[in-house]
């Protein structure tokens, strides 16, 4: 039996990738981090250079830090934010 849509929510891209994605923000209907990307990811395959932006890219899941964790463990909630920050240079 296929898999239910999960939660929706809201991805936003920061900087550079809000520029590789060409867009500030788009919902995302997943469980987890993971799909959530992967779903983005097939949405955009027309702009190679997003697939690159989100390799270097940090995320905040509901204003917590994601950091080094599994993005297959990282579960997303009803009405929840992903924010996507790509590394920043200056201070």
């Amino acid at each position: 039996m296929p898999r239910q849509p999960g939660p929706a929510g809201t991805i936003r891209y920061w900087a550079a990738a809000k520029a590789a994605a060409g867009t500030a923000e788009e919902g995302y209907a997943a469980h987890t981090l993971a799909e959530a990307l992967d779903a983005a990811r097939r949405r955009h395959a027309e702009r190679p250079e997003f697939a690159r932006v989100l390799l270097r890219c940090s995320f905040l899941v509901d204003g917590d830090p994601v950091g080094t964790r599994d993005h297959t463990t990282v579960q997303l909630a009803e009405g929840g934010t992903v924010e996507v920050l790509p590394p920043f240079a200056g201070g």
